[in-house]
């Protein structure tokens, strides 16, 4: 019987695979001082009870590419549909439903906003009340970043002997028909092994292993763990949209970051300049979080905030329960 709440050797094994996705279960054993086979359980264990899985994901900035956050505001009889219609577009990452089910809010990526962006593909029923669309222009915090790795269940020295290299060119990075089919798989299973990556990409193992340290080291490829946050302690997650005086906010976007409550963080356009999804016990908590931690952020202007009441579309383009932005 699964326990209400992961263990020490669960978040041990989800912080190592934060770090390095696609470690070998004999290393992760070997950092944390247990045995092959204990992770290779843990790990199957948690999988089947949909507390775990591994995606492996594009950042669309490595490839040029812009991302927007969307909001959505519809009548309540109208945003059921329109998250259904949305939720099949192959360029949008994550839905999130909010503010009593009337808002939607998801990432997308497209070079321009607005009717471009989304309209044209939503249904003739649907009754949009009020569409808006903010640039990412920087993020503090997220994509292979983690709440899990917060939480510090292993030690600076640990996670050093896992966190895989990374170089990162300036330039977008080109893609080919072989990237595309690596990425394909990895997008439902971050951790597919290399036998057959290469039986249904129909490359040999070296140019897929190759391949794959390639998208890394260039940041085109990261991976998303997705984890149970009610087994975290942490089920209430809450969208923030701030606004602070420009000549802040790349000190406050850090400080921000920074919270152990910060699932993901990043300046924006618009009004609202600085956004942050957020993941707390409980709702008293979530005030408690608004009047102390971020009241004392320098230059915040003002804040809104509202609750996420469904994922409707997670990270690797399926329902996700642990999405966390």
């Amino acid at each position: 019987m699964e326990s209400d709440y992961y263990d020490e050797i669960d978040l041990q094994i989800l912080h190592a695979l934060h770090l390095d996705a696609r470690a070998p279960f004999s290393r992760i054993a070997s950092v944390i001082g247990v045995s092959d086979q204990t992770v290779a359980r843990r790990y199957a264990r948690l999988r089947a009870a949909g507390s775990l899985r591994v995606w492996g994901l594009v950042d669309p900035s490595r490839l040029g590419r812009i991302e927007w956050l969307v909001r959505i505001r519809c009548t309540p009889d109208s945003a059921g549909d329109v998250a259904s219609a949305l939720a099949k577009r192959t360029d949008i990452s994550w839905i999130s439903r909010t503010s009593g089910g009337t808002e939607l809010v998801c990432r997308t990526y497209a070079p321009t906003p607005a009717d471009e962006l989304l309209l044209k593909t939503l249904p003739s029923s649907a009754r949009i009340l009020d569409l808006s669309a903010h640039c990412l222009l920087h993020v503090f915090f997220g994509r292979s970043d983690s709440l899990i790795t917060k939480r510090g269940a292993l030690s600076p020295a640990q996670a050093a002997r896992l966190r895989p290299r990374a170089v990162r060119p300036a330039d977008p990075v080109p893609l080919d028909d072989t990237d595309h089919r690596i990425l394909a798989v990895l997008r439902g299973d971050g951790r597919a092994p290399i036998n057959r990556l290469a039986a249904e990409t129909g490359v040999s193992h070296s140019t897929v292993q190759r391949r794959i340290t390639e998208l890394r080291e260039s940041g085109v490829l990261y991976f998303d763990i997705d984890t149970d946050r009610a087994r975290l302690g942490l089920p209430i997650r809450t969208q923030l949209w701030l606004t602070v005086a420009p000549e802040h906010l790349d000190t406050t976007g850090g400080m921000l970051a920074a919270h152990p409550e910060v699932a993901f963080a990043a300046a924006i356009t618009g009004t609202r300049n600085l956004y942050a999804s957020v993941s707390t016990p409980s709702i008293p908590s979530v005030y408690e979080y608004l009047t102390s931690a971020v009241s004392r952020l320098p230059a915040v202007q003002s804040l809104e905030s509202s609750l996420v009441l469904h994922t409707v579309k997670g990270p690797a383009g399926v329902r996700s329960p642990g999405a966390d932005h």
